[in-house]
């Protein structure tokens, strides 16, 4: 059976041209069919780059590896998405995320279960989503956090995330106090949902000095013990797993408050006689849930595996 290739001379195109160009076929390749790109030079970046935007959806075959030429065959090869875990997809592709948003789906705590699973509990139409998650629409964010090694992810959570919350939880909550103050009366609603923020606050709090107190200093110790190749005996710890566990249920009860809400907000859309203040609170919770969940994610998903697989390949 005729599988078809393209050919595409990377040297005759100007230089702002060639990535675009090569993304443009790619795109344009069902499974199976082959992009042969001819090039003077590696074109090891443009591997790196696919890796961010389009996932492990390719193979790459060096057809001839210089000194003059460099031939490579990138093959189009689409993985079953249905029976990836929602965290694996988001984990590969980050601007996937917004697609799962936009159909309900919690990518974060609910990371661990399947398409297949999460279509078949929310009577959602698996093609469709499917298909939305190969349009480009999504979180513009380009970093591969696969590759991180555990300081660099901790230090973009921490930086990120950590700090987030306590540069901006104080301002929130202040906004929040004042809104359901003179609102209240005829938006009861903004009680229960100041109250919910007061809750937020305090568990994410004590839950972000956990880790920064303990869990983090451990993994840490943990990396340091593989890269100066130490003897696992010489550092007494438990196994992870359980201390992982207490931080996923945490990450689940904090999910909770903020799923209450955003129903109670009706999804952050402020009345129509709110002022000024009452929809800029609006505006500032869902801001504050996106960059909950991201960090619920990356921990969930990337950091907190990442984290048991060292700690396995250091048993002896």
């Amino acid at each position: 059976m005729y599988t078809r290739q393209l050919f595409l001379d990377v040297t005759s195109l100007a230089p702002r041209e060639k990535h675009p160009r090569i993304f443009e076929l790619f795109d344009a390749l069902n499974e199976k069919e082959s992009l042969l790109i001819y090039n003077d030079h590696d074109p090891k970046p443009l591997y790196y780059q696919m890796i961010a935007e389009r996932g492990k959806t390719f193979d790459w075959k060096y057809i001839e590896k210089g000194p003059e030429v460099w031939r490579v065959e990138i093959i189009k090869s689409i993985y079953e998405e249905g029976d990836l875990s929602i965290g694996e997809i988001c984990s590969k592709d980050l601007r996937k995320a917004q697609v799962f948003e936009k159909y309900g789906i919690d990518f974060c705590c609910g990371g661990k279960k399947s398409i297949k699973q999460v279509c078949k509990e929310q009577n959602l139409d698996i093609e469709e989503l499917l298909e939305a998650l190969e349009t480009k629409n999504g979180v513009e964010n380009k970093i591969n956090f696969l590759n991180f090694e555990l300081e660099n992810l901790i230090d973009y959570i921490l930086t990120n995330h950590h700090e987030y919350v306590y540069q901006n939880m104080p301002t929130l909550l202040s906004l929040g106090e004042k809104v359901s103050t003179v609102h209240s009366s005829t938006h009861q609603e903004l009680k229960r949902i100041y109250q919910l923020m007061q809750e937020a606050n305090n568990e994410l709090i004590l839950h972000q000095q956990k880790e920064e107190k303990v869990l983090f200093p451990t993994l840490l110790k943990l990396q340091n013990l593989k890269s100066h190749r130490l003897n696992k005996d010489k550092f007494l710890f438990d196994t992870l797993r359980t201390p992982l566990n207490i931080m996923e249920m945490e990450h689940e009860s904090l999910g909770e408050i903020m799923h209450e809400i955003k129903h109670l907000s009706n999804n952050y859309e402020a009345p129509k006689d709110a002022c000024n203040s009452y929809k800029l609170l609006y505006n500032r919770l869902e801001e504050f849930e996106n960059n909950m969940t991201i960090h619920m994610h990356l921990e969930n998903n990337i950091l907190f595996p990442k984290s048991l697989e060292l700690e396995k390949s250091l048993a002896i």
